[in-house]
């Protein structure tokens, strides 16, 4: 288990970071997160979610990956970015981090 504290860089991070577990028990966030989600340390993130979403969680922490994409909510356009976390290789939970994006943005190639 993640100790609130122990994610000392996500503390003053400029978006929401949401951990959970395998079981989806929500064991950190960060200011921004119980700002924007409330204070859901310690329970399940799974009922605030639609089946859809449910399956993308159950998937992901089953068979790891990541699942990306953006949202716009009241005119603020943001990078939902889903991925496992390992501890020794095995999967332990998932990482959110939730990050405002403007809405055009330079996007470069490089080699």
């Amino acid at each position: 288990m993640i100790p609130q504290n122990d994610i000392p860089w996500a503390d003053e991070i400029d978006g929401a970071v949401t951990v959970c577990d395998t079981a989806g028990t929500v064991l950190y966030q960060n200011g921004r997160s119980i700002a924007v989600n409330g204070d859901v340390r310690g329970r399940s993130l799974l009922p605030c979610h639609n089946e859809r979403s449910r399956a993308i969680i159950r998937r992901l922490l089953d068979e790891g990956g990541r699942n990306v994409y953006t949202i716009e909510k009241r005119g603020v356009r943001k990078l939902i970015y889903q991925t496992v976390w390992r501890e020794k290789g095995e999967v332990r939970g998932l990482v959110e981090l939730s990050l405002e994006i403007p809405e055009t943005m330079p996007h470069y190639i490089r080699k």
